[in-house]
């Protein structure tokens, strides 16, 4: 790869979704991004999914944190809590966030919730925020066959049921990926 790959610190907002999390996770396996998330961040995903979803047992939840943590282990960022209490937030809850970003070296927080990460409280750190959608459009643009393999191959890791590439690229956008999945669309081909 020509570019180095950004370093982007996963919000519990965009791994609570099952497909948007299988395609950010096969994107840090596949060294387009270097990820990063803390236990907070992992307890907060997997805390929201279990109560959201009756009968999904937090064992299985742990399970996935456990394969993830496996397949990415330089994504463990500890020693954060410390910065925690100086740092400035419009959701105190949302620091920690923002002292995993520092103490993993992060430029980006990947996050549904921009307003809770304001541009002139990330900035003295030299962290931005962006969404989940702009940021996998903005690894096509860097990345564009090498992320269209990791989209592929984070569908053919479905192991119960392989969807349709249709069907994959629905879920996505059905996650708010709108931008992402019309850039998907256009390279059907290349996802089967």
């Amino acid at each position: 790869m020509a570019s180095k790959p950004p370093v982007a610190v996963y919000d519990a907002c965009v791994l609570y979704p099952f497909h948007l999390r299988n395609v950010l996770i096969q994107c840090a396996f596949d060294g387009l991004v270097e990820a990063r998330w803390t236990d907070d961040i992992h307890g907060e995903w997997m805390r929201n999914l279990a109560a959201n979803t009756p009968g999904l047992p937090m064992e299985r939840l742990e399970l996935t944190r456990d394969r993830m943590k496996a397949v990415l282990p330089e994504a463990d960022v500890v020693n954060y809590r410390p910065l925690i209490e100086d740092l400035k937030l419009a959701d105190h809850d949302d620091r920690h966030v923002l002292a995993a970003a520092i103490v993993g070296k992060a430029s980006t927080i990947v996050t549904w919730n921009l307003k809770d990460f304001p541009r002139r409280d990330l900035r003295p750190y030299g962290v931005t925020s962006k969404s989940p959608d702009d940021f996998l459009a903005d690894l096509h643009n860097t990345f564009p066959e090498a992320l269209l393999s990791s989209v592929r191959l984070a569908r053919l890791n479905l192991r119960k049921t392989t969807p349709t590439v249709e069907g994959f690229i629905d879920a996505l956008q059905q996650n708010g990926l709108k931008k992402f999945a019309r850039m998907l669309r256009q390279n059907i081909t290349s996802l089967d």
